[in-house]
């Protein structure tokens, strides 16, 4: 049984299923154009917590536990979760999900973690290793402006070319049984680090974007297919700035994707009265939209196939302040109506 697809691309001969997912956002996000569609939007970006890094593992606890309730299992149901996050030693994961002693596998794509765990939960499942799984991944404004940028006491100002790290986490239930799924997992394409040597940290979409368009380029090698397969190309978190430089390079290339391609972080927030600059990022900006709403589409059949490509930007504390480029990485998986 061979899955394996060209270069880096894999089609399951085995169905996988997306059951059921959840999603929850803080204030700002549940104040945006799609604030309506998320199963839970935060009062107080705290949750009640101490501190942000408690916070965010508690937005990952509560998604899990919604996701689970939606799909009628319990943590006893579930063989693995893959699950992962922005701060240091995916920390946010290791505190908030722990309760469920579901066995643990951690990603790490930085924002590109969504794509990466439906991938491995995908191959998983289609592998006959597990017969369900969860795959959950998370970042929160704060925690990650002390992470990587600056505490917010500091009072930065921010260029226009910044995203704003959005509070959220998503979860999804993965498995083989399709009868009451949302969306249908039918190709991954895994991406590959590509750096061109940018070193702006407050300009993640331009860092990005070479990594999305060549995860696109192998994508459409790999499946022998074109941009018009798909009623929807869906990245991440490249935003405003990071969508113009991915369309020019495909452009280079030969791809025009301009009608089909929708950003995550460009949907998630309003550009005209929220202050987010280039856009929204972070784990959960592509997670909680993918919920939220690209399933919602899909389940309606508004759509009928599109590829999600979560990107992510490789850079740590360290890496930068010791002058490093940000190299970047994508990852694809096609979902399709039931």
């Amino acid at each position: 049984m061979n899955q394996k697809l060209g270069r880096s691309s894999m089609r399951p001969e085995k169905p996988v299923f997306v059951l059921n997912s959840a999603s929850i956002v803080g204030t700002k996000e549940g104040q945006g154009p799609l604030g309506l569609l998320f199963d839970k939007v935060g009062q107080d970006d705290m949750f009640g917590c101490r501190t942000w890094e408690e916070a965010e593992s508690t937005l990952q606890k509560e998604a899990v536990g919604m996701a689970l309730d939606k799909a009628g299992l319990t943590p006893e149901d579930i063989s693995f979760i893959f699950a992962g996050d922005l701060l240091g030693q995916s920390m946010a994961t290791s505190f908030g999900i722990s309760s469920y002693q579901i066995p643990l596998l951690g990603m790490y794509g930085a924002c590109s973690t969504c794509g990466e765990s439906l991938t491995v939960g995908a191959m998983c499942i289609a592998g006959g290793f597990a017969e369900k799984v969860v795959c959950v991944t998370s970042s929160h404004f704060a925690s990650a402006e002390k992470e990587f940028r600056f505490p917010l006491e500091y009072g930065n100002q921010r260029p226009l070319s910044a995203s704003w790290t959005v509070t959220g986490s998503g979860a999804f239930v993965l498995g083989g049984d399709g009868k009451k799924a949302r969306a249908g997992i039918t190709g991954m394409t895994v991406g590959r680090i590509v750096d061109f040597g940018l070193k702006d940290s407050m300009n993640m979409g331009a860092c990005m974007a070479p990594a999305a368009a060549s995860t696109l380029e192998q994508h459409f090698a790999d499946f022998g297919c074109g941009p018009e397969e798909y009623d929807k190309i869906i990245t991440g978190d490249l935003g405003k700035v990071g969508q113009r430089v991915l369309l020019d390079l495909l452009s280079r290339k030969g791809y025009d994707i301009s009608e089909q391609h929708m950003d995550c972080g460009i949907e998630i927030f309003d550009g005209e009265t929220q202050d987010t600059h280039a856009g929204g990022s972070g784990c959960g900006c592509s997670a909680v939209t993918l919920s939220a709403y690209i399933l919602k589409q899909l389940q309606e059949r508004n759509w009928k196939k599109v590829l999600f490509m979560p990107t992510g930007a490789l850079l740590s504390k360290t890496s930068f302040n010791e002058g490093m480029s940000v190299p970047g990485i994508a990852h694809a998986v096609v979902l399709e109506t039931v």
